[in-house]
C-alpha cells in the first residue's frame, strides 16, 4: 500500500482517463488529508473522483438544508466520518443519558441517510465507530449498559442492523483497521489536539484503500475467480513426488494452515467466487486429494475448472478465462512460486497477482489484508454459481456431438420464467446490474431501492428472465427496463445479460417477448441505445444484429415491421 506522500504525487498525474465519479466527504472531525488520500488512491483505482468536502463539523447543516452546498454538487456517494471522539464528548456531557447513547446516534445516522434519500440518489458510505475504552470501569465495561465501550460496541452492532435493511447504506469498517494497526498506531494524541485529526497520517492510506474499494464494487468491478496452484498453495508438498499420504494437512503442525486456506477458499466458493485450479501436474494424480484424502475441505465439485497439466501457466490461464467467460481484471492467481507469479504478472498484467508469504502460516493474514473479495450485494444464486459453470461444462461437452446449431439448441429444451420485478427478485436485479460489465448496453448501475422505485412507478415496464435446460438452472440471467417516452416509444434503459448463457438464443427471445409486450400496449417503436465502455464492446452491434436501425443517434425498431426471431426458448410458468 502507497504511503500518504505517494498518494499526494497521484494528484498531479493525468486523470483524463478514469472514471468520474462525484463524492461528497462530511465529518465532524478534520478531513483535509483523508480527502487527498481519497483522490490519490481513487487514481489508484482507475477513478477520477471529483470531491466536495465540506467545512468542518457541518454534517447536519448539509445534510438536513435543501439548499446546501452538498445538494447543489448533486454527488453520486456521500462518505460521512462521524468520529469516535465527538461521540465521547457527548457521552461525557450528557450523563443522564449515557445509556441511551448508541440509540441516539443510531436515530441521527437513520435521519441523516433519509434526508439524503429524500432529495438525492446519492450512495451514503458511513465509517463504522473505532473503540475507546476510557477504563473508567475496566474489564467491567463489557458488562454495564451505561459504559462508553459497552455503548460504542452496541452502536456498530447496531449500525450492521441497519445497513442490512438500507439498501443504499454501505458500512466502511474502521474499528477492523484499528484492531489491526493497534490504537497506538491508528490515533495520535499530538495531531489531535492540535489539529482535530483522529486518525494517524500513516493510516489514512488504509482507510482511502477501504473506502475505494466499496466505490470501486459500486461501479460493478468485482473479483469473480481465484485460480490457484496445488503443492505447497493449498497443501504442504508436492503430490507427485510425496504421494497422497504425505502431503500436509490436517489440524497438526503446517498442515493447519493449509487447511484453514482451504476452509478459507470455500467459504468464497459458497459466497459465489469460482474456483479454478492451474497446476503443472499430472491430472489424475493431482485430483487425487481431492478424491481420497481425509483432510481435504475442497473437493472435486468445489471447482469450476481444474487444469492440471505441464503447459504454461499463463496459457492455461487464458484458457480458464475464455472458458468463464469473464475479464482477466476479475481474475487472482495464487501460487507459492515467485517464478510462476512473475511469469502471469508478465504475461497477463490485468490478473491480480499477490506476493504471497514464504511461510503458508501467513497466507490468511495476508490474503485478509488486501481485502480482494470487496461485494456490495449477495444473493442465494451466488452460492449455486460453481454449479452453474460445471453444468456447463457438460453442454460444451454435448455440443461436440451436433453438426447443427438449431439442432443443438433444440435439444437443450431450454424454458424461462418471465416476471416483473418483485420483492423476491429485487435483489439480484440489482446485484445483475452491478455485476454485468461485457452484455450491458448501457452499464447504469442501480441499487435495490432505485430497483424498487423502478418496479413500483408507472413510467416504467420491467422484465426479468430465467434460463433452464437439460442440464441444470441457470438462474435468473437477464434484465429489461423499458421506459414509456411517449404513446409511440418504448426506451430500453437497461438490457443486461449473463454472458455465461450467450450463444443459446436468449438476445432473441427476449427481444420477441418485449416486442409483444409493446404491440399489446399498441406502441410502435422500441428506442435503443449503447453507451460504450472499456469493457462492454461485446454489445456494441447488438441491436444492428437484431434489426434495429440506426436513426439519429439511437437505434429504432419499427415494430409493425418486426417479423420476429428464430428461438427454441419457451416461457415456462412459474409454479
Amino acid at each position: 500500500m502507497k504511503s500518504f506522500a505517494e498518494l499526494k504525487k497521484n494528484l498531479k498525474k493525468d486523470f483524463t482517463k478514469m472514471v468520474g465519479k462525484r463524492v461528497a466527504l462530511l465529518g465532524d472531525t478534520s478531513t483535509q488529508f483523508l480527502t487527498q488520500a481519497l483522490r490519490g488512491t481513487g487514481f489508484e483505482y482507475g477513478f477520477d473522483l471529483n470531491l466536495f468536502e465540506a467545512d468542518f463539523d457541518q454534517v447536519e447543516n448539509q445534510i438536513f438544508d435543501s439548499s446546501s452546498e452538498l445538494y447543489k454538487f448533486q454527488p453520486d456517494i456521500i462518505i460521512l466520518f462521524l468520529s469516535s471522539h465527538k461521540l465521547l464528548q457527548k457521552y461525557n456531557q450528557y450523563e443522564s443519558q449515557r445509556d441511551q447513547l448508541a440509540k441516539i446516534e443510531l436515530n441521527l445516522v437513520s435521519n441523516l441517510y433519509s434526508a439524503v434519500k429524500e432529495k438525492i440518489q446519492a450512495k451514503v458510505i458511513l465509517y463504522n465507530y473505532n473503540e475507546i475504552d476510557d477504563v473508567v470501569f475496566g474489564n467491567y465495561a463489557n458488562k454495564l449498559s451505561h459504559s462508553l465501550l459497552f455503548q460504542l460496541r452496541k452502536l456498530n452492532y447496531e449500525l450492521m442492523l441497519l445497513a442490512s435493511d438500507l439498501a443504499d447504506l454501505y458500512l466502511c469498517d474502521l474499528s477492523s483497521i484499528q484492531n489491526r494497526v493497534g490504537k497506538n498506531n491508528f490515533f495520535r494524541t499530538s495531531l489531535y489536539v492540535n489539529t482535530e485529526m483522529v486518525v494517524s497520517i500513516e493510516v489514512i492510506p488504509e482507510i482511502a484503500s477501504k473506502t475505494l474499494d466499496i466505490i470501486s464494487a459500486l461501479n460493478g468491478n468485482f473479483k469473480k475467480c481465484i485460480v490457484f496452484d496445488l503443492d505447497n498453495t493449498i497443501w504442504g508438498g508436492v503430490i507427485g513426488d510425496d504421494g497422497i499420504e504425505n502431503i500436509e494437512l490436517g489440524n497438526l503442525g503446517i498442515g493447519k494452515a493449509f487447511t484453514e486456506f482451504q476452509y478459507w477458499l470455500k467459504k468464497l466458493k459458497n459466497r459465489g467466487i469460482l474456483l479454478a485450479v492451474c497446476s503443472k501436474n499430472t491430472e489424475y494424480i493431482a485430483k487425487e486429494p481431492f478424491e481420497k484424502h481425509p483432510d481435504m475441505v475442497l473437493h472435486l465439485d468445489d471447482i469450476a475448472i481444474f487444469m492440471a497439466n505441464w503447459e504454461n501457466k499463463a496459457d492455461n490461464i487464458r484458457e480458464i478465462q475464455t472458458f468463464l467467460n469473464i475479464g482477466f481484471e476479475s481474475m487472482v492467481f495464487l501460487d507459492d512460486s515467485p517464478f510462476e507469479r512473475n511469469l502471469v504478472k508478465q504475461s497477463l498484467p490485468q490478473i491480480t497477482v499477490p506476493d504471497m508469504p514464504e511461510d503458508p502460516a501467513d497466507y490468511l493474514e495476508y490474503l485478509y489484508a488486501l481485502n480482494l473479495f470487496e461485494t456490495v450485494s449477495f444473493s442465494t444464486e451466488d452460492a449455486e454459481r460453481t454449479k452453474k459453470y460445471q453444468a456447463n461444462t457438460l453442454r460444451l461437452e454435448t455440443h461436440k456431438f451436433f453438426t447443427n446449431q438449431d439442432e443443438y439448441l433444440q435439444s437443450l429444451n431450454m424454458r424461462s420464467i418471465v416476471e416483473p420485478f418483485n420483492k423476491f427478485n429485487i435483489p439480484r436485479v440489482s446485484q445483475l446490474t452491478q455485476r454485468s460489465n461485457q452484455f450491458n448496453v448501457r452499464t447504469i448501475r442501480y441499487s435495490e431501492a432505485q430497483i424498487e422505485a423502478i418496479a413500483n412507478s408507472e413510467k416504467y415496464y420491467s422484465f426479468t428472465f430465467t434460463l433452464e435446460d437439460s442440464f441444470g438452472d441457470n438462474g435468473l440471467v437477464c434484465v429489461v427496463i423499458l421506459e414509456e417516452v411517449d404513446k409511440d416509444n418504448l426506451f430500453i434503459d437497461s438490457w443486461l445479460m449473463s454472458c455465461r448463457i450467450l450463444k443459446r438464443g436468449m438476445e432473441q427471445f427476449v427481444l420477441n417477448t418485449i416486442t409483444n409486450f409493446a404491440l399489446e400496449k399498441k406502441i410502435n417503436f422500441l428506442v435503443g441505445e449503447y453507451l460504450p465502455t472499456a469493457k462492454n464492446e461485446l454489445v456494441k452491434d447488438h441491436y444492428s444484429n437484431l434489426g434495429f436501425d440506426f436513426v439519429n443517434g439511437k437505434w429504432l425498431l419499427n415494430l409493425k415491421e418486426y417479423k420476429g426471431n428464430k428461438s427454441f426458448i419457451t416461457i415456462k410458468a412459474k409454479s
